[in-house]
């Protein structure tokens, strides 16, 4: 016999459930706004101090000069020796990123046992809350009278050195997320391809590689921006000369590098060089934009549906 009261309580806990439902709805509404919103102070942030900077500079001198210098005596606006130092530094750590993450996440999915994907992938992203001041050091005292050995005239600050370590520091960015997108592919997928006699490598590049490429493409994209925007490292190992060049043996300057470099100094504030750090950050953010609009297009062009 069913209690008179039982439907009653049944409503309040349907009651009970929508409310809370309702308000953990407005929580993630409110954080994922307050990202948008931060993200839109700050670009409105950056437009707004580099304006003068612009009207001094001239935006066609900064976008093309050859020369920055905005502290010297007198004053450099071309931006390109910032630009090409952190292209460079971002190239050389992606030449090493790239297949060392990707192979090793293909060995977590694809080969390895159990005991040692639960070893190993821990381990991988402690790597990735290591400092990056660390980092810079380990470049700068390890890894550049490392390369001495074989390159005999690198100097002590260049951007190969720099550019490994970054490439070192991202590659359990790529390795962890591009090893979850190989595990989300189905394994019937994997079955089928067993089914027609295919060996497990086979199956690995032509099967799980293209069905995860979406997710796969994403992590490059991550990784790309996270060298892009890295500081301590180019700070400390790779040299702050202002130099226009893509040769990763010579010291050079990035945009993160000069941001620091200039924010320690007593910079009066609203003065031309003040300024000059906004409209390099302005760059870099534009840069990181361009990064994720191509991942995005990209992740949608080639997603698979299962």
């Amino acid at each position: 016999m069913v209690s008179p009261a039982a439907p009653r309580r049944s409503f309040e806990f349907k009651a009970s459930r929508n409310i809370v439902g309702k308000v953990i709805e407005i929580i993630l509404f409110l954080a994922a706004s307050i990202s948008v919103v931060t993200t839109i102070a700050i670009v409105v942030d950056l437009i707004y101090e580099s304006i003068p900077f612009f009207q001094v500079a001239g935006l066609w001198q900064f976008l093309t000069g050859r020369e920055w210098g905005p502290v010297f005596e007198p004053p450099k606006y071309g931006i390109l020796p910032l630009v090409s130092g952190t292209l460079t530094t971002t190239i050389v750590a992606l030449l090493l990123a790239i297949p060392m993450g990707t192979i090793i996440a293909m060995y977590l999915s694809e080969f390895a046992p159990a005991q040692v994907r639960e070893i190993v992938k821990p381990i991988l992203e402690l790597l990735a809350g290591v400092p990056t001041v660390v980092y810079g050091y380990f470049a700068l005292l390890v890894v550049t009278p490392a390369l001495q050995l074989v390159l005999k005239d690198l100097p002590g600050f260049n951007m190969l050195s720099a550019g490994l370590v970054i490439g070192i520091m991202i590659v359990p960015t790529i390795s962890s997320i591009s090893e979850d997108a190989m595990r989300a592919v189905p394994v019937s997928l994997r079955e089928g391809s067993y089914a027609t006699g295919a060996t497990r490598l086979q199956t690995a590049l032509r099967v799980v590689f293209p069905a995860a490429i979406s997710g796969i493409s994403s992590s490059y994209i991550l990784g790309i921006s996270r060298a892009v925007g890295e500081t301590m490292v180019v700070a400390v190992a790779a040299g702050l000369q202002y130099r226009l060049t893509f040769n990763p043996a010579e010291s050079a300057a990035t945009i993160t590098a000069y941001i620091v470099q200039v924010s320690i100094g007593d910079l009066p504030y609203g003065s031309i060089p003040y300024q000059s750090v906004f409209a390099a950050g302005l760059v870099l953010v534009f840069m990181t934009l361009v990064l994720n609009v191509i991942g995005h297009f990209l992740s949608k062009r080639y997603r698979e549906i299962y």
